[in-house]
């Protein structure tokens, strides 16, 4: 029997680099690996001997098909050749965006793929919040606004080639019986009054996406995941990173992605208000429909608990559970009053 997530989170990184390594061949490339971060997939800086710099990413096992993973980055270099700054996958030698490698103490063969490297520091966290002054928040935000208008406006006119392949962040993936990230009521961390606040809201949520437009006006591919963690900046500009839940969704819902984890920030309406102005520079977005953006909110909070009630075993959900329950109960609070 394979125990390898019976093992510590450093024994199971050990293997993983080595399985990272035994990949590089697929470019043609040698190098030094340094582990960025290991959360859903395992991430690694690669230095190659020529100072070379790439993002090297190990995925988490049965999350997405072969097909879908394919589809996520041909979107993405669609999206960089839009001029839309976003890492590019870089092909290996035979040509795909992706290879398959596998040991004998990993008990998954695993997705691995090389993308560009991009510079730059992380304009916050899910933990911490916003760390940058006023106005850097409000530049920052502006950009983010910007970059997701233009997200929107490549893919809701983009034709998805034959065989496209990805999820959705829809009805039934929200609140549905079985929603994309997990039935997110049964997370057994919440306490009687908690679930009991979070089974009305799933009704009250229910309604209210059912009112939604899914018009390539309003529904297309979006990334769902622009967390501040997600969004790097430098002198020059700002980059989003990690495609991996990008799918097809409402354009709020990404909104609502952007600012969730910052809705309690001290500096919330400067970064609200500057994402709007940004967005609107280049894509429509109504007070109407902005209105909504509550609703969404609220949405977004369930597939967090979802996400931690598939994974409540292991060190990362452990460590957040309470806090996405607060944060969750404190966006229905705020909701509904």
């Amino acid at each position: 029997m394979n125990t390898f997530y019976q093992q510590s989170l450093a024994q199971q990184e050990e293997q993983l680099l080595r399985l990272a390594y035994s990949a590089l061949p697929a470019w043609g490339l040698e190098g030094h690996l340094s582990l960025i971060k290991h959360r859903e997939n395992a991430v690694y800086r690669l230095t190659t001997a020529d100072n070379q710099l790439y993002a090297l990413r190990i995925h988490r096992a049965n999350y997405h098909s072969d097909a879908s993973l394919h589809s996520e980055l041909s979107w993405v270099n669609a999206l960089q050749g839009c001029g839309i700054e976003v890492p590019n996958a870089i092909p290996t030698q035979t040509g795909a965006f992706f290879t398959l490698a596998s040991l004998d103490s990993i008990p998954e063969t695993r997705q691995i793929d090389l993308l560009s490297w991009v510079d730059g520091k992380q304009i916050g966290s899910i933990e911490d919040g916003l760390s940058d002054s006023p106005e850097q928040i409000q530049k920052n935000y502006f950009i983010i606004g910007q970059v997701a208008a233009q997200i929107h406006n490549q893919a809701s006119q983009w034709p998805t080639p034959e065989g496209f392949q990805r999820h959705s962040w829809g009805l039934e993936d929200l609140v549905g019986e079985e929603p994309f990230w997990g039935p997110f009521w049964e997370l057994q961390a919440l306490s009687p009054v908690q679930r009991s606040l979070i089974l009305k809201a799933r009704k009250t949520v229910r309604k209210g996406l059912m009112t939604l437009s899914t018009d390539s006006a309003d529904y297309s591919m979006i990334h769902a995941d622009l967390v501040p963690e997600n969004v790097l900046v430098n002198a020059n500009s700002v980059q989003i990173i990690d495609f991996d839940d990008a799918g097809f969704g409402w354009h709020l819902f990404e909104i609502a992605t952007a600012l969730y984890f910052i809705q309690f920030d001290q500096h919330y309406e400067i970064a609200k208000q500057a994402l709007i102005a940004g967005y609107r520079q280049h894509r429509p977005l109504s007070d109407q429909k902005l209105a909504q953006l509550p609703l969404l909110m609220v949405a977004r909070g369930f597939t967090y608990l979802g996400w931690v009630h598939t994974r409540q075993n292991t060190e990362t959900a452990l460590e957040s559970t309470p806090h996405l329950i607060n944060l969750c109960c404190r966006t229905i609070e705020q909701y509904i009053k």
